[in-house]
């Protein structure tokens, strides 16, 4: 009878350390769920992690060159960034892997006179596999824990971001 339970026991303590080691479901795209961390190279080539904002909140924003709505909301993140660089950081991720004429990043970027950081996601790892974006423009606000606080496909205003933050603080 004892070799049994030890048996069960090891059984049952086995799946949970599996499922501990293999999968950390808290991890998602969702409100409420922990954001991905993810590294990628800034457009001067800059190594950026997630992670190196923890503590602090951060706009997490994809987008292409080729999106009219994420053009038009380029203006709103560069002021929001300006007027609350103390209180958020804000992260631009270019979904460069559908770019069809890449240096159009640079002059897109020179066009709209963006000053915050702009992140290439050149193999789509960060955009498509770990956030799931299906439509751009799409934003994140990500406290200063790490977890999804606001999300939103399509275009953000200037109000709306800073009800974001002022939800995060």
């Amino acid at each position: 009878m004892k070799k049994f339970v030890f048996l069960v026991l090891t059984i049952a303590l086995g799946w949970g350390v599996y499922n501990t080691v293999i999968a950390d479901r808290s991890v998602g795209t969702e409100v409420g769920d922990k954001a991905a961390d993810f590294n990628l190279t800034t457009l001067d080539g800059e190594k950026v992690s997630l992670s190196d904002y923890k503590g602090k909140p951060v706009f997490l924003n994809f987008w292409a060159t080729w999106c009219p709505p994420c053009e038009e909301e380029m203006p709103d993140i560069q002021s929001f960034a300006d007027a609350h660089r103390e209180e958020v950081t804000v992260l631009s991720v270019n979904f460069t892997k559908f770019e069809p004429d890449k240096e159009a990043i640079p002059a897109f970027v020179e066009a709209n006179e963006l000053r915050f950081p702009i992140l290439m996601d050149r193999e789509g790892t960060v955009g498509e596999n770990l956030y799931k974006v299906i439509s751009m423009p799409t934003s994140f606000m990500v406290d200063g824990e790490g977890v999804i606080r606001e999300k939103r496909v399509g275009p953000l205003t200037l109000d709306e971001m800073e009800n974001w933050l002022d939800e995060v603080k």
